[in-house]
């Protein structure tokens, strides 16, 4: 079939695109240490198919592994191997000549012993990475704050998308964890001051690191502050003193014993006014125990806190698995 010039060239625009697009999709699933199997492999071998050189191996090498963001902030070297070894199964199916540079990466990390602590790295918009230090283990030292959930990345999402409700605000985050949520929106929705807080002294150590990793502080705008927050004892002085426009949690609707001084908690800050207003209050869980969920909703209600629940966020900017049911709500009195 003939292809007149405008079609030729629109097939090499999207073939550029196309192939931009899947070493795009690598780099941002590699940083996050997303799961192998969710990898684009049937794109990658869609593209070989039609590419006899080895240059889009190659370019997703030096998007990943050879990043200087690898080199900075790397992700484990457990998943550094089998993310290597299944780029090295791929182009050897292709039928290519070996890729020197495959190998050399993959010795270097066989060379290199696991730690306790990885990093992931999460692309934002503007084209800045938020850096996180987390644990190895999904339970570590008796929490579960030590790694990044779901719910951390939906709200997130949803915050670059209605910035207007952090620009020029004071903001309290509830159950930091390490901080994805935090310094996404210090990063992109800028608020006057963000308060980041947890109760677990592990978790503020490693949340305190995270912040001063990717460049918060409190001398510069934002202002940003890192709380120990115990939602038993904290006060309604406490609570004002803060001054909190804005307040937003992710993932902390998990256990039924701390259910009950969530709400208290919830209550107060509700009923402590920010520039006479009561601050905007959002909830992000990712529901794995409906009976848990419900009953935390059930002594909202009991309390005199009503509740609206949200719409998600619309574009994907983190990978992360969309599968899991996640909910934001809106509390109000």
């Amino acid at each position: 079939m003939y292809l007149s010039k405008d079609q030729t060239e629109k097939t090499e625009v999207t073939c550029i695109r196309n192939r931009a697009d899947v070493i795009y999709d690598f780099k941002v699933s590699f940083f996050t240490m997303g799961q192998l199997p969710n990898f684009p492999w049937n794109l990658l071998e869609r593209e070989l198919e039609n590419d006899s050189s080895s240059e889009l191996i190659l370019d997703i090498l030096k998007q990943t592994c050879l990043h200087p963001l690898c080199c900075k902030h790397p992700p484990s070297v457990r998943y550094r191997r089998l993310f290597l070894s299944q780029l090295i199964k791929r182009h050897e199916a292709s039928g290519r000549e070996p890729l020197d540079e495959l190998y050399d990466a993959l010795g270097e990390v066989l060379g290199v012993e696991e730690g306790t602590e990885c990093y992931k790295s999460y692309l934002l918009p503007c084209g800045e990475a938020v850096s996180l230090s987390e644990s190895t283990a999904v339970i570590s030292e008796g929490t579960t704050g030590l790694v990044t959930w779901e719910a951390a990345l939906y709200l997130a999402e949803w915050a670059l998308e209605n910035t207007h409700l952090f620009t020029d605000r004071t903001v309290l985050e509830l159950g930091s964890g390490v901080g994805l949520t935090g310094i996404a929106v210090c990063r992109s929705c800028s608020p006057s001051s963000y308060v980041f807080s947890d109760c677990h002294l592990s978790v503020l150590h490693r949340l305190r690191d995270n912040v001063q990793l990717n460049g918060l502080d409190n001398q510069n705008s934002p202002r940003v502050s890192v709380e120990h927050l115990d939602w038993e004892e904290v006060t309604e002085k406490q609570l004002r003193e803060i001054g909190a426009a804005t307040v937003i949690a992710a993932d902390i609707v998990y256990d039924p014993d701390i259910i009950g001084c969530l709400v208290k908690l919830l209550s107060k800050i509700l009923r402590c006014s920010a520039n006479g207003s009561p601050p905007d209050v959002y909830i992000t869980s990712t529901i794995r125990n409906p009976d848990t969920y419900n009953s935390f909703k059930h002594q909202l209600e009991s309390s005199g806190i009503q509740h609206e629940v949200m719409t998600g966020p619309v574009t994907h900017v983190f990978f992360y698995n969309r599968q899991a049911t996640i909910e934001m709500i809106k509390l109000y009195i």
